[in-house]
């Protein structure tokens, strides 16, 4: 999406801050709903929890954290990927800059096998973590299975979660990002525990990644719904 800003960290910095104001002023200017109500309060027992979200949905996620829960999220190494952690860190997350791959040689250079051991210290020390389920470059949406394996090595449950807004531009990308828009109607959904066994067997994980990636569309749909449009 912004290969053409190049990788000039003072451009990019510019271009983070810019991103960040800029969704702040989108949350000014929307009015959200949560749904269901009184989410947070049921899920207080079971934090710390790991947030899935799906790719090009990202953008307005970091308002769907309550103020005082404290929570990190993975961003990519790359361009947008900085980008995206400048804006995200000016909105109140923590980072871990690493993401995964469909293809086992590019794990190693996008640093998941060490973001997956810092996201493993961030949910033993009490902050829940966020991350994209679907990996770049696609298929989008469809979940790849690296945020169950965290599931399962940290025993700390998955929660889908969605943020729509009424108004949005969609970006002809690999993951259809959405750049949501001021003056209208936002809405979180977050959908149910997702619990991922320490002794899951090969079968039992790819239902849990089946699982997940219900989960996602059906909170992304229920979002939508909420502000009045249909996903896509």
């Amino acid at each position: 999406m912004l290969k053409k800003i190049g990788r000039h960290p003072v451009l990019l910095k510019a271009v983070g801050v810019t991103l960040a104001a800029w969704l702040r002023f989108v949350r000014r200017t929307n009015s959200m709903v949560i749904d269901p109500p009184g989410i947070y309060e049921r899920l207080g027992p079971d934090l710390p929890v790991i947030v899935a979200m799906w790719h090009g949905q990202h953008f307005m996620m970091p308002f769907a954290k309550p103020a005082d829960l404290p929570a990190y999220v993975m961003i990519s190494r790359s361009a947008d990927g900085e980008i995206n952690a400048i804006a995200a860190e000016r909105l109140g997350l923590g980072l871990i800059r690493a993401s995964g791959s469909q293809k086992a040689h590019q794990i190693a250079k996008r640093g998941g096998l060490r973001g997956f051991i810092e996201a493993m210290r961030v949910l033993r020390e009490g902050s829940s973590m966020a991350l994209t389920a679907d990996v770049p470059k696609g298929p989008a949406r469809v979940s790849g299975p690296g945020i169950v394996q965290l599931a399962r090595h940290s025993g700390r449950p998955i929660v889908p979660v969605a943020v729509a807004t009424s108004r949005s531009i969609e970006l002809n990308s690999w993951d259809k990002a959405s750049i949501n828009l001021p003056f209208g109607r936002a809405a979180v959904a977050i959908g149910d525990l997702i619990h991922v066994a320490a002794d899951a067997s090969d079968e039992e994980m790819e239902q849990a990644r089946l699982t997940v990636e219900a989960g996602l569309n059906a909170v992304t749909r229920r979002a939508y719904e909420l502000v009045g449009r249909s996903d896509g």
